[in-house]
């Protein structure tokens, strides 16, 4: 009977660097804590995201091994871009044989990972499931329904995610863990601070005198009115006294110049930021404006109000608690949700999220299955 787990942990995307991260320390704690049942850990890169900015500066800043295969997808169309996946993870599945294959989030890698993984009967462990944001349209929705149903193990980072699951008919192997994020926000926010100040002053901004922005969806960068609205949305909202500090996602930079868009010399557009640096800059902005269900939970995690570029979201305690406020993609609606989320009394804080120790749980969990199953004893 083997000792060893394996781990096959698929990751393509900036938040699953960052979510992979938190749950490979845990890893690497429980290894040096019971060295006689140790984890043994395979990390596979797709290369959904290849540019540095995007890939490997988050391998070098967040300390997480260097991932075993660089499979080197790159871009292309959705059926394009997941099939070259597919094939390509399967060869890896194949070659590692490994005891549980680890998805995270809602990617085309997510949805690649699982199907190559469920095909060939390698138990799929879903980290970030039963989200949704009941809008078929988004093809991140289409990829966490279908991981979720192909996946054995489901690890919910809400009361809310467990309930979607329920109504879908899923409730074996549902755990309400927490969300790993709020684990590597704590962890990265102390070195965060090291920089902090020197990222302010790079940008000549002051804590709490900036809106920031951050604009990523194909549903906002792929429709040139909403862009348009969005932007002169920036435009009215950025002033002398509050600037708005906007790190531009590569896709955005490129429909912008398509467009024709222009932003006004109170908008900073600037290029994509580190992961640590991003901390610091949501730690002291007076709103954040995004259409990222990452950011909208960073938002919460430091406190600061948040307005959503996006009709709903995944994570709808931050709405419900006053924190978050939804817009539609037009400018006079975003102008108004700037100026509401600022005055409207919100709920005291609570830990919607866990309490920080979310991949610990994830790991603990991934070995009492294993252990249940005879893989390892």
């Amino acid at each position: 009977m083997n000792k060893r787990l394996k781990i096959v942990s698929i990751v393509g995307a900036r938040p699953q660097f960052i979510k992979a991260a938190a749950v490979s320390r845990a890893i690497a704690k429980h290894n040096k804590t019971i060295p006689d049942c140790a984890i043994a850990e395979k990390i596979v890169h797709t290369g959904q995201h290849y540019d540095k900015n995007m890939s490997k500066v988050f391998f070098d800043e967040l300390d997480i091994p260097r991932p075993d295969y660089n499979l080197e997808v790159g871009s292309g169309s959705h059926g394009e871009q997941t099939g070259k996946m597919l094939q390509a993870i399967e060869t890896v599945l194949i070659e590692q044989e490994p005891n549980w294959c680890l998805v995270y989030g809602d990617t085309n890698s997510t949805l690649a990972g699982a199907l190559a993984a469920a095909k060939l009967h390698t138990p799929v462990a879903h980290v970030e499931a039963g989200l949704r944001s009941f809008n078929r349209r988004m093809p991140e929705e289409i990829n966490r329904v279908l991981t979720d149903h192909i996946s054995d193990l489901l690890f919910c980072p809400t009361d809310t995610t467990v309930k979607n699951l329920a109504s879908e008919g899923i409730s074996e192997g549902v755990y309400r863990v927490g969300d790993v994020m709020y684990d590597s926000t704590l962890f990265y926010i102390k070195k965060s601070k090291r920089i902090e100040q020197k990222t302010l002053e790079r940008l000549d901004i002051e804590p709490k005198s900036y809106y920031l922005a951050t604009i990523h969806r194909a549903e906002n960068t792929d429709d040139e009115s909403r862009l348009n609205n969005i932007v002169c949305a920036l435009n009215e909202i950025a002033t002398k006294d509050c600037s708005v500090i906007l790190p531009l996602h590569p896709r955005t930079v490129k429909s912008v110049n398509n467009y024709g868009l222009k932003f006004n010399g109170n908008v900073n557009v600037i290029q994509s930021v580190s992961y640590l640096q991003m901390l610091a800059l949501e730690n002291n902005a007076r709103v954040i404006l995004t259409d990222s269900g990452g950011v909208q939970k960073e938002a919460y995690f430091h406190h600061v109000p948040c307005v959503t570029l996006r009709e709903e979201t995944e994570w709808v305690e931050t709405v419900e608690s006053g924190w978050n406020v939804l817009t539609e993609a037009e400018k006079g609606a975003i102008v108004q949700a700037v100026t509401r989320v600022g005055q409207i009394e919100r709920a005291s804080w609570q830990p919607f999220y866990g309490q920080g120790q979310t991949a610990p749980s994830i790991v603990n969990c991934l070995l009492a299955r294993a252990v249940e199953k005879g893989v390892v004893r």
